[in-house]
């Protein structure tokens, strides 16, 4: 084998940057559900005292495997700026199932949103990792939000900001960009994209991703692209739309495709469908 190949192996690997224990944040994000939501769990915790060990030995593990990406002190800060977060997470994690029970007629209630439902586990995992990047932990955020993809089919962005009450049905495919921004109260269904006109690296730091106003539902299917693009409050965005610029509040956008059905007189033949 070629020595030049070789040596430039051996330089990538002493450059290289130590890997995640990405197994162990993922293990640590859906233990740190399992606390909050006892409904997620075999084994529910009934007494303070063991809550608190609990949650005491799961700052101290999340300070620990923070380090492999930041100094000690900054890793046992974040990790206690998270602990004194969590009754917020909770909090709008329960908003977010009340609000998921409250669209989905299917739903039986919470207990089965919160123990079950992709969509719930999805905005779980993207409002932690949401935190671990405001907070800007490198790589972190991401490996978390890339574990909830590979579970859920559901693809959201680390940097994008939900508001409260968010809503997702069944949910596979939905993509949503890092610099989308999500109001309160929408509902968004299987296969949506919020994503950018252009992927220009250039643009790193500009918005690319459209602002999804209050109460507004987002059919399956559509796409909505760039980051000027505002849909108004209390709209309605049907599916299969293609949608790259604004629209006011209230309004409703539809893509209309024609279907027409045929059946011949021989009640043998097939059925012809056109679209």
């Amino acid at each position: 084998m070629h020595a030049a190949f070789i040596q430039s192996l051996a330089l990538a690997h002493r450059q290289a940057t130590a890997p995640l224990p990405a197994e162990a944040f993922c293990a640590l994000a859906d233990q740190l559900l399992q606390v909050l939501f006892p409904e997620r769990t075999a084994r529910p915790l009934n007494s303070t005292d063991a809550l608190e060990a609990v949650l005491y030995h799961w700052q101290t593990e999340l300070a620990e495997l923070l380090r492999a990406v930041l100094s000690p002190q900054e890793a046992d800060q974040i990790a206690a700026t998270c602990m004194a977060g969590l009754p917020q997470l909770r909090d709008k994690l329960l908003h977010d199932a009340a609000a998921i029970v409250a669209a989905d007629p299917a739903a039986q209630g919470t207990v089965e949103v919160i123990s079950t439902y992709p969509g719930f586990y999805a905005i779980a995992l993207h409002r932690f990792a949401h935190g671990l990047y405001q907070l800007r932990v490198p790589r972190v955020p991401r490996l978390l939000s890339e574990y909830a993809h590979a579970r859920t089919g559901i693809d959201i962005h680390p940097g994008a900001r939900i508001g409260p009450s968010f809503c997702i049905d069944h949910g596979t495919g939905i993509v949503i960009g890092e610099t989308a921004v999500i109001g309160a109260y929408v509902k968004i269904f299987q296969g949506v994209t919020l994503g950018a006109l252009s992927v220009a690296k250039h643009m790193a730091n500009l918005k690319r991703h459209p602002t999804i106003e209050d109460h507004t539902v987002i059919y399956a299917g559509a796409t909505i692209l760039g980051g000027s693009t505002v849909v108004g409050s209390h709209s309605i965005i049907g599916g299969n739309v293609w949608l790259t610029e604004s629209v006011p509040s209230h309004s409703r956008v539809y893509h209309r495709a024609q279907i027409h059905v045929t059946r011949s007189e021989d009640p043998t033949a097939d059925i012809t469908f056109s679209i």
